[in-house]
């Protein structure tokens, strides 16, 4: 088995002056409260560390109703690049009165506190270093008014982490007229209260913990952004031209950001826009408008989430039995019903891929990083129109609203695949078409778009039955040909979906299966396997559903299959015993986590540990 407390002592090494040192290995965590203006210090110190070269991830942890009620950011430390949550916290910043004390007795032995001094939370622990701070004593001495004081003792913090954790003032001061750009007097103000904190610790405050960072060479050319962002700019660079959506926790920032992309970028000359984004009444609203521009010969997307995605239901089956294309994004949260709105889950994955009543197969796309994010915003609209569907996009809380560290977003180079589309000349070539028909032997058929002047260019649209001239029909025999056609449209989509990624040798007996923000939880737990248990393992990263032919071959050349998922039904595995041979089930083993938290790279240690060792398992 391996212990809760892996590499802790690793991480210590000894200077000649025989003080130990944690360097860039550990996680802070700042608790506030909602609504009290954290944020923006939080990004600060997270762009600071950054700065000086060393890899982060910041997670947010915030609640779903009021102001007042609290809220914990995590700043991950990693000297090898990991940005996945980590399960203990090693230095904790306590603003928040009422979560103070349960925040204190979290932490592992060896940890570090910084507090607001009235708190007295030294009284706790022997084991804990603290460090008392006067916080309003000092944001009283920026000059700030009373209101302000309340935000800017945020800032604070800030220079008390640098000073006690060596962060290089001048990066720091990057970072905070980085965050207040556009407002210089508010980067004057926030940048002194930084100094007054960072020139307290050195007067006051004498370093007792082994935390510290020095600059390092691993974030050259990356940036910070979330997923949401990201996948809002792939959309734009997509070509997308129709917006509808319904503002709900954790998507709106999608469209949000899309917005302010757009007026940027997508305004012509003469102050006219070339895109409408429209809030709807609703999401029935949103997902039919979005249909609606599609089959009118738009880029057209929506985005929502689990709640949102309920009542789209009946508008997917009418897009997918009428085939229309468009794009909806799933920024997955914890259900079912209302659930924990603010928390991150995989739960939507068997709702979406059969969303509606009847028969239906939904094309889905997984992206597991914020490139991907970027790449599937556009990719997702190309196979849309390529395939006339509607094609759901599923990222989550934690990939979609958390700051993640990437490599840049490659511009694109493809030009536009619009699929099908019949043109007047080509209807005068042909004499006319089947809108239903299956003339290539791919089960996807022609279309045309409105207006296009040829008098053999119309059809009806068609949620009821209908034959492959698109006329009304309640034959068996028209109904039957057409969901078989589409259930062989569904594997043609297996051909042009996003492969999956194989990490490893390919040649171990023991595979992990994951998809989404899995990932860097998983890529973690492979190389503590590898070290702690002596556990070789290959890993494949699905990516898209439906399941290409690389998902069978990697099941079928591995003796025990381990599949990592954040949902508490095992979903990915229950669509994976649809597709597979019976005989290949025995090899499949669940690994869940769905409390809500973003997954950590210990707990799939334990689990596949627990498993792998357990009595009558051989290696």
């Amino acid at each position: 088995m391996i212990s809760d407390a892996i590499d802790f002592q690793e991480d210590i090494s000894t200077t000649g002056h025989g003080t130990n040192k944690v360097l860039n290995d550990f996680s802070i965590q700042i608790a506030t409260v909602n609504g009290s203006g954290s944020q923006s210090a939080n990004t600060v110190l997270l762009r600071s560390i950054f700065g000086m070269g060393i890899p982060v991830s910041g997670k947010n942890l915030f609640p779903s109703n009021i102001a007042g009620l609290p809220t914990w950011y995590t700043i991950r430390v990693s000297r090898d690049g990991w940005v996945a949550r980590k399960a203990e916290n090693d230095l904790l910043i306590a603003m928040n009165a009422e979560t103070a004390q349960e925040d204190v007795r979290s932490l592992r032995a060896g940890s570090a506190v910084i507090y607001d001094e009235g708190l007295k939370l030294n009284e706790l622990r022997s084991d804990v270093t603290f460090y008392p701070v006067p916080f309003d004593k000092l944001a009283a001495e920026t000059g700030a008014d009373a209101k302000i004081r309340k935000l800017i003792k945020n800032m604070v913090y800030v220079g008390v982490a640098a000073q006690l954790l060596s962060i290089d003032m001048p990066t720091a001061e990057k970072a905070v007229r980085q965050q207040f750009a556009k407002k210089q007097k508010a980067a004057d103000l926030n940048w002194k209260a930084v100094q007054l904190g960072f020139e307290y610790a050195v007067a006051n405050l004498h370093k007792a913990d082994p935390f510290m960072v020095e600059p390092m060479n691993e974030t050259a050319g990356k940036i910070i952004i979330d997923g949401n962002s990201a996948a809002a700019m792939g959309c734009m660079f997509a070509g997308v031209t129709v917006v509808a959506w319904y503002p709900i926790t954790p998507s709106s920032s999608v469209v949000e950001q899309l917005i302010s992309y757009m007026k940027k970028h997508r305004i012509e000359q003469d102050g006219k826009a070339t895109f409408a984004i429209v809030q709807a009444e609703d999401e029935l609203a949103a997902i039919g408008m979005t249909l609606g521009a599609g089959w009118a010969g738009a880029r057209a997307m929506t985005a929502s989430s689990g709640p949102g995605l309920s009542l789209m239901a009946e508008f997917a089956g009418l897009g997918y039995y009428a085939e229309l294309p468009g794009v909806i994004f799933d920024i997955q949260r914890t259900g079912p019903s209302t659930g924990l709105p603010t928390r991150t889950s995989q739960a939507d994955l068997s709702f979406i891929a059969g969303l509606s009543h009847g028969d239906t197969k939904h094309v889905l796309l997984l992206p597991g990083t914020v490139k991907e994010c970027f790449e599937f915003g556009m990719e997702s609209f190309d196979l849309a129109e390529q395939l006339q569907t509607p094609v759901f996009v599923l990222s989550d809380l934690d990939i979609g609203m958390n700051n993640w560290m990437s490599d840049p977003f490659d511009y694109p180079e493809k030009p536009m695949q619009r699929g099908k589309v019949l043109t007047a000349e080509d209807l005068t070539r042909l004499g006319g078409f089947k809108r239903y028909g299956d003339v290539d032997g791919d089960a996807i058929p022609y279309r045309t778009l409105p207006g296009t002047d040829h008098h053999a260019a119309a059809y009806f649209t068609r949620g009821t039955g209908h034959n492959e001239k698109a006329l009304y029909s309640e034959r068996p025999d028209d109904y039957e040909n057409n969901m078989l056609r589409l259930a062989r449209k569904f594997e043609t989509a297996a051909t042009m979906v996003p492969k999956p990624i194989l990490e490893g040798t390919g040649r171990e007996k023991v595979g992990i299966l994951a998809f989404g923000s899995s990932h860097f939880a998983i890529i973690e737990s492979r190389e503590e396997l590898a070290r702690e248990a002596n556990l070789a393992t290959d890993y494949l990263r699905v990516r898209a559903y439906p399941f290409t032919k690389e998902v069978h071959e990697f099941i079928a050349s591995h003796d025990r299959v381990y599949i990592v998922e954040q949902n508490r039904d095992a979903q990915l595995q229950g669509l994976l015993k649809l597709d597979l041979d019976p005989a290949q089930l025995t090899k499949l083993r669940s690994v869940l986590h769905f409390n809500g938290l973003p997954m950590d790279a210990l707990s799939v240690t334990q689990a596949i540990s627990a498993m792998e060792f357990s009595e009558g398992v051989s290696r």
